[in-house]
């Protein structure tokens, strides 16, 4: 089957079939002319991918966020901000970056922090003299920051196909990687800010005033405070706590911000039901997917084979990084993750890697993926709603290109970064 399996994904994928489409067909193809099993086994195996009450997290998240991103909220941390950078060189690039690591703790999508306050900074950035493909790079590039700051949709579905991780320690264990992404990505907005002569015209505000902007932010950021501390003193399950955040959101965006209305939610539930409906397609096709891998014996095949060659666990992990950079320029990180995790995790334990430091290096690898073409659907979504050409974009991108991949190669050799805040948090 797999020899029908890989050749008809990749035709359909270039062929621009999306990607939960392209791995349905590519298994019923595989099914029908490489195998006696009926083609209902595919429908059975999505149905059971999606049987699963932590996945219930996923599509409440996706709700609050969209409740959370609207009008008054997104102001709130765009102006904080802008408060906090942008009165330095390139201020409006560094507001940019700044207020996606924020969004990040709402979202946990890099989608969404890209089509949301990323729209809005990349027409400010325009408007503060910036070249709008250079804007369009930047969010793209700090966008990827979206699935590593908790919470994480991504996370989430790790934590189900690996038993030797919990979502509270990969929440806790992607906020300093997420930092460090940020703090990269600032650096390279500084080094072109610089060369171009991005000046920020803005006098830098009074303490007082951003006191009062930090202050009127803190309850759009206190969502993350709330998910994560709750899940870590056991008051609540991750589950639990994605239908905590979309109450409090409704709080917050109706009784605090005042920017929500009640006529505004059958929209925002329908945007929500339309993201949650393609992750969970995603997700089905993915372990219909993984399903012939395993009848095909191919993870057990290449477990066996990456044992026998008794690498260290630097060439290891040095490998795996390889793999799925490489993985990464075709498929998307939830599908990623539910057909290599299974394969790669417990070859990583047996080499005595600490469980959430994988996780990460994986997570973050999957997620650059969503920056690099052919697929990058990062790319894809600055450049439809900015009406940019997508090598425009990517035209701009390689100082970020070298800031993401140094971060990576600090996450994979630097694992304190990792696990610290989940050891002293009691993960």
């Amino acid at each position: 089957m797999a020899e029908i399996l890989f050749p008809a994904l990749f035709i359909l994928l270039a062929l621009g079939l999306p990607v939960a489409f392209a791995m349905a067909i590519a298994v019923f193809a595989a099914l029908s002319f490489g195998s006696s099993y009926p083609n209902l086994v595919v429908v059975k195996e999505m149905f059971a991918g999606l049987d699963s009450f932590p996945l219930l997290a996923v599509p409440f998240f996706v709700l609050a966020a969209e409740i959370m991103t609207g009008g008054a909220i997104t102001l709130a941390m765009l102006r904080l901000a802008q408060s906090l950078v942008g009165h330095l060189k390139g201020g409006l690039g560094h507001a940019n970056v700044v207020s996606s690591a924020m969004f990040a703790g709402i979202s946990g999508s890099a989608l969404a922090d890209a089509a949301g306050p990323g729209t809005m900074m990349i027409r400010m950035m325009e408007k503060g003299g910036y070249h709008r493909a250079y804007a369009g790079a930047l969010t793209i590039a700090s966008s990827v920051v979206g699935p590593i700051i908790p919470p994480s949709i991504t996370m989430i579905i790790y934590a189900m196909q690996d038993q030797e991780v919990s979502v509270g320690s990969l929440f806790m264990a992607g906020v300093l990687p997420g930092i460090l992404i940020t703090v990269l990505i600032l650096v390279a907005n500084a080094y072109v800010s610089h060369k171009r002569g991005y000046a920020s015209g803005a006098p830098m505000p009074p303490v007082k005033e951003i006191i009062r902007v930090a202050i009127y932010a803190v309850p759009a950021l206190f969502l993350v405070v709330l998910i994560v501390g709750g899940i870590r003193f056991g008051v609540f399950t991750p589950t639990e706590a994605s239908v905590i955040a979309v109450f409090y959101a409704l709080f917050v965006g109706m009784f605090i911000y005042r920017s929500l209305h009640i006529k505004d939610l059958p929209g925002i539930i329908l945007r929500a039901a339309l993201v949650s409906t393609a992750v969970l397609l995603i997700l089905g096709a993915a372990r219909a997917f993984a399903w012939v891998l395993i009848i095909e014996g191919i993870p057990q095949f290449l477990a066996e084979t990456i044992i026998a060659w008794d690498l260290s666990p630097i060439v290891f992990l040095l490998a795996v990084n390889l793999l799925l950079l490489i993985f990464g320029l075709f498929m998307d990180p939830l599908p990623g993750v539910m057909i290599l995790v299974p394969i790669l995790a417990p070859i990583s334990l047996a080499l005595g890697i600490d469980p959430d430091h994988f996780a990460i290096i994986v997570i973050v690898n999957l997620t650059l993926g969503l920056t690099t073409p052919p697929v990058g659907s990062l790319i894809f979504v600055v450049s439809s709603t900015m009406r940019i050409k997508p090598t425009t974009l990517i035209k701009e991108m390689p100082p970020f290109f070298l800031a993401l991949a140094l971060a990576l190669l600090l996450i994979t050799f630097v694992p304190v970064l990792s696990t610290w805040l989940p050891g002293v948090s009691g993960f």
